[in-house]
C-alpha cells in the first residue's frame, strides 16, 4: 500500500509541475487579484480535482470514458466554456489603462465566483475523469473501498497542488506591481486568454477514441 502512494505521489508531483491550464488560470489570478484570488482558484481546481478522484473511484468517469455520447457531450462543454473565457479575456484586454486596473484593484475579487470558474474549468474537463479511470487500478491501494481510495489518491494530488501553486504564487506576488501595469497586465490578459482558448481546441479536436 505504502509502495503505491508513493509511486502515486511521484506521479502526481511531475504532472502537477507540467505548465498547463491550471498555471495560466493561478497566474492571471494573481495578476488580476493577488493572493486572495489567486488562492480561490487554486481551490477551485483542487474541488474539481476531488470530485473526479471520488467520481472515479465510483464509477462515474468510468461510465463517461465508456460511453462516448456522454463523453463527447462533456468534451463540447468544456471545450465550448475554455473558449469563451479565453476570447472574453482577449476582448477586454483592449480596454485595459490604469484606471481600469486602478478600480479592479478596489473592488474586492468574489472569492466564490473565482472559486466556481476555476471548479466549472476543471470538472468540465472529461480528460481529469480518464485520467483517474486509467490510474485507479494500478495505484488503488489494497484492502480498502474504492471510494476511500479514490479520495485518498485525489487528496494526495491534491497537496501536490497546494505545494507547488502555493510557490508559485508567493513566487508570482514579488512581481505583482508589474503584472498589474496596463501594458503588461494586458499581455498577460491575452496570453492566457490563448492558452484558454488554445486548449479548448486542443480538447474539441482531440479524437473520442
Amino acid at each position: 500500500m505504502l509502495q503505491s502512494l508513493i509511486s502515486f505521489t511521484v506521479l502526481a508531483w511531475l504532472l502537477t509541475m507540467l505548465p498547463g491550464i491550471d498555471t495560466a488560470q493561478v497566474l492571471r489570478a494573481v495578476a488580476v487579484g493577488g493572493k486572495r484570488q489567486a488562492y480561490a482558484t487554486l481551490f477551485g481546481i483542487m474541488s474539481g480535482v476531488w470530485v473526479w478522484g471520488v467520481g472515479a473511484a465510483l464509477g462515474i468517469s468510468a461510465l463517461l470514458v465508456a460511453s462516448k455520447t456522454a463523453y463527447l457531450v462533456l468534451k463540447i462543454v468544456g471545450a465550448a466554456y475554455l473558449v469563451y473565457l479565453g476570447a472574453r479575456m482577449i476582448w477586454e484586454s483592449r480596454a485595459i489603462t490604469h484606471e481600469t486596473v486602478a478600480a479592479k484593484i478596489e473592488v474586492k475579487s468574489n472569492f466564490r465566483k473565482t472559486f466556481n470558474k476555476a471548479f466549472l474549468i476543471t470538472f468540465t474537463n472529461p480528460k481529469n475523469g480518464a485520467f483517474y479511470v486509467a490510474i485507479l487500478p494500478v495505484f488503488l491501494p489494497q484492502g480498502i473501498p474504492a471510494f476511500f481510495g479514490g479520495l485518498i489518491l485525489s487528496t494526495i494530488h491534491n497537496l501536490c497542488c497546494l505545494i507547488w501553486f502555493t510557490m508559485i504564487i508567493y513566487g508570482a506576488s514579488f512581481a505583482k506591481e508589474t503584472l498589474r501595469r496596463p501594458k503588461v497586465k494586458s499581455w498577460v490578459e491575452r496570453i492566457s486568454g490563448l492558452a484558454l482558448v488554445g486548449f479548448g481546441i486542443r480538447l474539441a479536436m482531440e479524437k473520442n477514441d
